[in-house]
């Protein structure tokens, strides 16, 4: 299961988690695990986003210039 999709269903858990009628203190445990959880898988997420931008492709804009000789300007000028 991609690491997107279990971050829906925590955040679904997160949502239905105060009306399914579990005692105060094991909601709150409920609560801290589930807020843990998503923590985590979100700084996986952070972590796998940033090495994929951190790739650079290097773009030839100017390739078509790099068939230029230098000419020797002294022969030009006669």
């Amino acid at each position: 299961m991609p690491k997107t999709k279990i971050l829906l269903v925590l955040g679904v858990w997160l949502a239905v988690l105060p009306y399914l009628g579990f005692p105060y203190s094991f909601k709150s445990v409920l609560v801290s695990a589930t807020g843990l959880a998503v923590l985590y898988i979100g700084y996986m997420l952070h972590g796998e986003t940033q090495q994929k931008t951190k790739k650079k492709e290097v773009f030839e804009n100017f390739s078509e210039n790099s068939d230029f000789v230098e000419e020797n300007p002294s022969q030009n000028q006669a």
